[in-house]
This record gives C-alpha cells, structure tokens and sequence, in this order.
C-alpha cells in the first residue's frame, strides 16, 4: 500500500477544500492511504514515511504560506540527505489571489533543495475555486496513489 500525504494550510479554506479533493481522489484508490495533514501538524516521520507528497498552500504575497515555509525549516537539517526523501515524488497544489508563480516557484526551490522528484505539473488555481479545479485537484490525487503504489514515480 502506498502511503500519500496532502499538507496543506489553508485560512480562507480555498486551499483546504483542494487539498480535501486530492485527498479524496487519493483514497479512491484500493492501493494507497491517504494522509491529510496541515503543515503545522507534519514532522520528518511524516515525511520520510510517505511514498508520496502533494503540498497544497495559498499564496500569500507571491510566496508559500508560511506555515510550508515553516515544516521545510523544520525538517531540513534531520532530512536532508535521508535517502528516503530523495527523489520522493511530489506535486503541487496551489490556490492563488494573483497568478501562484511565486510561490510555486518558492516550493520548487526548497524540493530541489531536498531532492524531491516533481511527478506532475502543479495545479494552480487563480480566483475561485471551481468544481473544474476540485476536479482536477481530485485526478491529481488519483494519478500520485496509482502511480506510488505501482511504483512508475
């Protein structure tokens, strides 16, 4: 069984609600578990125990939530050259008020810092959420349980 973690954080609940959808679209699957964690709620356990990642996080002045920002300064040191985080597959989930490029980019900065391995392309949604990106979110969820337990990542 693969074991898939969603953290996110989330104030408005936009970013909660697409990190439920993956989630759920993880747990569709009779191959994995699924993990819903907030970011303040993660440890290095939690991290090197999974098989898969998904980090979901507004952006909040064209930057990661600070909580993300948080659990990686957390678990860097411990984790850094542990080599069950190294190529571990990730993907990214973002909700964004202007166009998420910067936090995305702060969050591909600090996987590369940990050598994550990116597995699919983020979903960023700009607005509101729509049942389009919960859709989304959902298949995204959907294709990282498949693709850990079938070991493809």
């Amino acid at each position: 069984m693969a074991r898939i973690l969603v953290v996110y954080h989330s104030q408005s609940g936009n970013t909660q609600r697409m990190a439920e959808a993956v989630a759920k679209g993880a747990a569709e699957t009779e191959r994995a578990v699924v993990e819903l964690k907030r970011a303040a709620a993660v440890t290095a356990h939690d991290l090197v125990n999974c098989h898969g990642l998904v980090i979901c996080s507004p952006e909040y002045f064209g930057f990661m939530a600070g909580a993300l920002k948080d659990l990686f300064d957390r678990t860097y040191e411990a984790l850094k050259d542990h080599p069950r985080i190294q190529k571990k597959p990730f993907a990214i989930v973002i909700s964004a008020g202007n166009d998420g490029q910067g936090a995305l980019a702060s969050i591909e900065r600090i996987a590369r810092g940990y050598r994550l391995k990116k597995v699919q392309h983020p979903i960023i949604a700009k607005g509101p959420v729509t049942p389009e990106v919960l859709t989304q979110c959902e298949e995204l969820g959907r294709v990282m349980a498949e693709g850990c337990a079938a070991e493809v990542f």
